[in-house]
Parts: C-alpha cells; structure tokens; sequence
C-alpha cells in the first residue's frame, strides 16, 4: 500500500486506526504526547499500583464486537473474563444488579417495580428488538453522516427491509419511549436508567437519541468483560501490533502545527522535529485544532466539525484509590454506580462509576490490595478559578467518599493510597482543554446525522475520537478510528 500516513495521538481512536492501516501495509508514523498509550483509556502506576486513567469496563470483545473484530484481524488476542452480572447500581432506595442474560435482567426489574410489571416488560421488549435491528448495520459499518457519494451509496446498501422500522425513530428520544410504556414517572426506574445512559451517552432519557440509547441499554448483554490488567491492554496491543507491522511509533512528540505543502501534510513537534506524510489522522480533542491548524486551514473545516471546536463538554473529577481489601467485609465488585438522591444530578458526585482491579489481579496491584478508579461527570464552568478549584475538588471528592461509605462500611480504613484527577490534571497529562471528557452528549442535536464526520473537510486529513461519530467510549472511538483507516486504504478491512 504506496501512502504514507502520520497519526496524531495514541488514544484508541488513533491506535485502531495505525495499527488497521499497518497491518495492511501503509507506511504508519504515530506520534504520542504522553508517555503512555491509551489516553483517557491509559493507565499509570503509583508505587506498586496501577490505575486504568478513566473507570470504564471492556465492551465490544464478545463475537462480532467491534474491538474483538479489530484484534482478530490484528491477530493479537486478549485475556477476557465474561461478567455475567455486569456491574451493581446502588440507589437511595434500592440496589440493582445489571444482569448480562436479558430475560433474568428483566424478571429483576419487573421484582423492583412489581406495579409496573407489564409496562417494563413492554419497554425492554421494544428496546430489545430495536438495538437488534440497528446492531444488523454494524457488520458493515457504514459511516454517519454521509458525506460523499461513495459513502452514501454504502450507507444504501447497507439498509435491508427491516431497517424501515427505524426511521419513526430517528428524531425521537428515550424519554418519548418511556411514556409509550407509562413509565415517565417512575422515578427509581428513570433514575437507574439515567445512570446507565449519563456513562455512555453523556445525557439522560430527557434527552438523548432513542436509536443509540436502545444500543446503549443493551449492548451491555451482548457481552461485558473484565480485562486483566485493565482497558488499557487494547492500547498496548494496538500499539505492539503496530510496531510489528513496520509502523513507527514515538512518545513523548507532541504536535505544535500541522501545514499543507505542495500537496503533503507536515507535523511540526514541539523539539522541532517535522514528519511528512501523504496522509493525516488526527486524534486529539478537536479543541484543540485551533492550536494545531493556521487560521486559513481552520476555515476550510466542515462546519460542524468547526463548531464542535468551540463546544464545551463534560468535564471530570476521578479519585485513584488504592485499599486494603482484607480490612473490608468482602472484597469490592468490579463495577459499581453510586447514585444518590435524584435532586443531586447526574453530575457533581450525585453519580458516579466505580471500577475496581479484582482481588487476584497482580497486574494491578499486589495481594491483598484492590486499585479502584472512580468517576463523575462535571461542568467545567465550576472549576475555572482557583479558588473554586480547589473547594470543587474538596467538595465532591468528600461527597463521593461519604456515598462509598454508606454502601462499604470501613472504606477509608482501608485506604492506602489516595489522589485526585481534576481537569487540569487531564488536560496535563491527556491533552484534554479544560479537561473535557467523554465526547458530546448523543442528543438529537448533535448524534447521528447530525454528528461530525472523520471526514474534516481539509484534503487527506480526518480526525477520530470520542467527538467524532458515534461518540464516546472505546467502542465509539474505535468505530471512528475504523472509518479513518477505511477511508484511506480503501478497502472494508473488518
């Protein structure tokens, strides 16, 4: 394959794509800032400790999945653990499980809210067959939103029969689906399924795509994974894959500006040194384009993609926990959500993800101690001084460790190693402005055909990550990583 490809940033957006273009024979340069791979799906250690950078569980490894199709055309398998129960949602007034077998999921349900047996059934019924429906379009993959002839005419023959039983949906929210069922003032329910959907979709039901969070409520049955170690083993994979390949991968390079030269891309870094390519993927924050590109290329973006640019998103407070599992009465689970009263939000320490290392895990920490990375979503209007910083920091760090304690009696006992994550802290050492996280909320606005295209407008020059369709997340940064090493090679690779 005669081009020549530079990718900027090694989150897993980048990796998927070097690693899918170098293994089908393109000449690959992948430049990283940080001296680890991943991004915000990354690890660093402490002491003898490792924390996975964001909490997050490995999805997409069952049969079919995105990431289980990428590391089998890569040929470079994984360690998995199946979780049959994937993760417990403790609320103020119950706790739920999230059972991967979708029938036993909906009998616990239906066993919370007995008085609303049919209406439950109803609904998981309907979410059910649409995200079965949708997930038929993601052996092809086809790319939202079209924007050139070629990938409209593979979004058309992509479409069967059964996908006209979508367009109802297309401007419809999950809130609209929770009244067809009589269950919009159920609040216990809603709440638990605003938790769900506040981790991938970055919204609530009020708001966000009814076709992406029917995929999103489910796909957690299509299977969800404990990885050893942690996700950041598909970064390390991708990138010796890489490597391997004949791809060249160098750390610790940081882009400072990317030109347009008699028809080649150079990428300035900030030692100085320039790479050439025919070819760019960039995957950073599209915020910080404006930092990369001068303003004559700027203009000559996609308009959404340049108004993205000036889009805040969530920001994040993470807690990197180290404990003594033995002064607790059991070892803590491997996933968790903590929700407090509804008047909190979903935000602010009012919700947040807990991922903790398993017990036997020596990849994450030595016997006896569990490393637990811990997450909730914040605006970032609320940390722009310093002396709002810090009392943020203070504040939603005591209310998360109080919300713990309530569910882990002993919890800070058992403490031996504590540090805080607050944005600038991501922006330090993820390159994140302003520390934003997780990509756009998938509202009607902004997902789907209405998302931002790898394509960015600029010749031979994409972009993939979180705020490029179809979002957040590995498996959505993946995806995005996909349609970039598509464009280029020509050819379906997976």
């Amino acid at each position: 394959m005669d081009k020549n490809v530079l990718v900027v940033g090694a989150g897993i957006g980048g990796l998927t794509a070097a690693s899918l273009l170098a293994k089908h024979g393109a000449k690959v340069t992948l430049l990283e800032s940080s001296s680890e791979l991943g991004g915000c799906a990354g690890k660093f250690k402490r002491h003898n400790y490792v924390f996975p950078v964001g909490a997050t569980l490995g999805m997409g490894l069952e049969e079919g999945g995105i990431h289980e199709r990428v590391f089998r055309f890569l040929q470079k398998p994984l360690s998995i653990e199946p979780l049959e129960r994937v993760m417990q949602m403790v609320h103020p007034h119950d706790t739920f499980t999230f059972y991967k077998d979708r029938a036993q999921h909906v009998h616990h349900m239906v066993q919370h809210f007995p008085q609303f047996t049919a209406g439950i059934k109803s609904f998981y019924h309907e979410i059910y067959q649409t995200a079965r429906i949708v997930r038929t379009l993601m052996d092809r993959l086809p790319v939202l939103p079209p924007t050139t002839a070629k990938e409209w005419l593979y979004l058309l023959g992509s479409l069967q029969p059964k996908h006209i039983r979508l367009l109802p949906y297309f401007n419809q929210t999950l809130d609209k689906c929770l009244r067809v069922h009589g269950l919009q003032d159920v609040q216990e329910f809603r709440q638990m399924i605003d938790g769900l959907l506040i981790d991938s979709m970055q919204t609530g039901s009020e708001d966000v795509s009814y076709l992406l969070a029917a995929v999103a409520l489910d796909i957690y049955h299509e299977g969800a994974y404990y990885v050893p170690g942690g996700v950041y083993q598909f970064a390390e994979r991708m990138g010796e894959s890489l490597v391997e390949n004949g791809g060249i991968l160098r750390k610790r390079r940081t882009v400072s500006m990317l030109e347009r030269i008699n028809d080649m891309w150079q990428a300035t870094d900030h030692r100085g040194n320039t790479y050439e390519a025919t070819h760019v993927i960039l995957n950073v924050p599209i915020h910080q384009l404006p930092n990369i590109l001068s303003p004559n290329l700027l203009i000559q973006l996609m308009k959404p993609l340049r108004e993205g640019i000036t889009t805040p998103t969530w920001t994040t407070l993470t807690l990197y926990i180290a404990v003594n599992w033995r002064k607790l009465q059991s070892p803590l689970p491997s996933f968790r959500q903590i929700s407090l009263d509804s008047a909190q939000g979903l935000a602010e320490g009012g919700h947040f993800f807990m991922s903790a290392s398993k017990p036997e895990d020596i990849l994450r920490a030595p016997d006896g101690i569990q490393t637990i990375t811990i997450s909730t979503h914040s605006e970032a209007h609320r940390w722009d001084t310093k002396e709002k910083y810090d009392a943020v920091r203070d504040e939603l760090s005591e209310r998360m460790l109080q919300a713990i304690e309530k569910v882990v009696p002993h919890f800070r006992e058992s403490i031996v190693h504590f540090e805080t994550g607050a944005p600038k802290g991501w922006e330090r050492f993820t390159g994140r402005p302003n520390g934003h996280v997780g990509g756009f909320p998938q509202t009607l606005k902004s997902s789907l055909f209405n998302s931002i295209s790898h394509r960015s407008g600029l010749p031979n020059f994409y972009v993939c990550g979180d705020h490029i369709f179809p979002g957040g997340g590995t498996i959505g940064s993946a995806t995005s990583g996909i349609h970039a090493a598509r464009s280029i090679s020509g050819e379906r690779l997976i």
